[in-house]
C-alpha cells in the first residue's frame, strides 16, 4: 500500500513537472525555421532599417533567419494587422513604432486594440526629430518661430512623412503646448517633404535626424531645435525644444513585438538577445548612426512605454482634432 502510493506520489510530481520541462524544451528548439519581422512601411526608412540590424543580430545569433517584411499602408496598420492575426508562435514579430501608439486614437474603426493585442518583448531606440525651415522663414529661434507663428496664424506650411507620422505628431504637440497653428501638408514619407522644404514649398519640418547634417551644416536649412528630453549626440549644438516650452518632448521609437499569446519562454528569449544587442558597441554605434539612443529593459519595460505613448498621444489627436483622412 506505502509503495503503491509513493509511486503515485513519484508520477503526480513527474507530471507537475513536465509543463515546465516542456516550455525549456521549446525555448531551446526556437527558432526551428525562419522567422519574419513585420514593418508597416516601405523600405529604406528608418522603421526597416532598424528592423534589418536587430534582425541581422538575432540572425546571427540564435542561427536562424530573420527575415524582414515590408508591409505598409494605412500608416502601418495593415502591417501590425498581420502580425497581430499570425499564429502566436514566435515566428511572426513586429517592428513597433510610435505609429501604433498614434492610431490606438487616430483611427477611429480598426479590428484591434494594440495595447490589448500586442505582446511586448523589448524596445530597441528612441530617435528624436529636429525642427527644420527653409531660410526664408525669418525666426532662427524656437521663441522666434513659436512668435511668427502666432502672428501668422495658418500660414506656415508644416511639412511630415504622413498623417500620423511621428514627425507630424511632433509639430501638433508643439502646436497644441504653444498654442499656434500651422498648415499640415502630408506627404508619402519624409524624402518627398524634404525635397520641398529645400525648394521653398514648405516652410517647416519635423525630421528624424539621419540625413539632416550636411543640409544644417551648409546652410541650405536651418535648424532650430531637436524635439528629445535632452540634447541629440549627433547634433550637440542644439538646444531642445523643452527649454522653451516646459515639458515638450517627442521621439520617435523602435521596439519589437508579437501576437498575445505567445510562450513567455519565447519572448524572454528574444528579449534577452535583443538586450544583448543594446549593450554591444559595434551595435550601438550603428543605432548611433540613426540618431537613437537605446532603450534596453524587460518586457514590462517596453509594454509600459507602449501605454504612456498611446495615452499621451490620445490626448494631442483629441486636441487638435485630427482624422486619419
Amino acid at each position: 500500500m506505502k509503495l503503491a502510493r509513493r509511486r503515485f506520489l513519484h508520477l503526480a510530481a513527474g507530471a507537475a513537472a513536465l509543463p515546465a520541462v516542456l516550455r525549456e524544451a521549446r525555448a531551446q528548439a526556437y527558432p526551428a525555421r525562419p522567422v519574419r519581422i513585420v514593418v508597416g512601411f516601405a523600405a529604406g526608412g528608418g522603421a526597416d532599417i532598424a528592423a534589418r540590424l536587430i534582425g541581422q543580430w538575432l540572425s546571427d545569433r540564435l542561427d536562424q533567419s530573420f527575415v524582414v517584411e515590408n508591409r505598409p499602408g494605412a500608416g502601418s496598420n495593415i502591417g501590425t494587422e498581420t502580425v497581430l492575426n499570425a499564429p502566436p508562435d514566435g515566428y511572426t514579430l513586429l517592428l513597433a513604432t510610435l505609429s501604433n501608439a498614434v492610431n490606438a486614437t487616430l483611427y477611429e474603426k480598426l479590428s484591434f486594440r494594440f495595447t490589448r493585442d500586442i505582446t511586448p518583448i523589448a524596445g530597441i531606440i528612441r530617435v528624436p526629430h529636429v525642427i527644420l525651415a527653409n531660410p526664408s522663414l525669418p525666426a532662427k529661434t524656437v521663441l522666434e518661430f513659436i512668435d511668427y507663428a502666432k502672428v501668422h496664424p495658418g500660414k506656415i506650411n508644416m511639412a511630415s512623412g504622413g498623417n500620423g507620422s511621428s514627425g507630424h505628431m511632433a509639430g501638433e504637440l508643439l502646436s497644441v503646448m504653444a498654442g499656434v497653428k500651422m498648415a499640415h501638408i502630408p506627404y508619402r514619407g519624409q524624402g518627398p517633404a524634404f525635397s520641398d522644404l529645400l525648394g521653398g514649398q514648405v516652410q517647416v519640418l519635423f525630421a528624424t535626424t539621419p540625413g539632416t547634417t550636411d543640409y544644417i551644416r551648409t546652410g541650405k536649412l536651418r535648424a532650430l531645435a531637436v524635439t528629445s528630453m535632452s540634447r541629440a549626440e549627433v547634433l550637440p549644438e542644439l538646444p531642445t525644444v523643452g527649454n522653451f516650452v516646459p515639458g515638450y518632448e517627442a521621439s520617435q521609437w523602435y521596439g519589437v513585438g508579437a501576437p498575445k499569446n505567445i510562450p513567455v519562454e519565447i519572448v524572454e528569449k528574444l528579449n534577452k538577445e535583443i538586450n544583448a544587442a543594446l549593450v554591444d558597441p559595434r551595435m550601438k554605434a550603428r543605432f548611433a548612426d540613426l540618431g537613437g539612443t537605446v532603450l534596453p529593459g524587460s518586457p514590462t519595460d517596453f509594454g509600459k512605454l507602449i501605454g504612456e505613448e498611446t495615452e499621451k498621444w490620445a490626448k494631442v489627436v483629441k486636441l487638435a482634432g485630427l482624422k486619419a483622412d
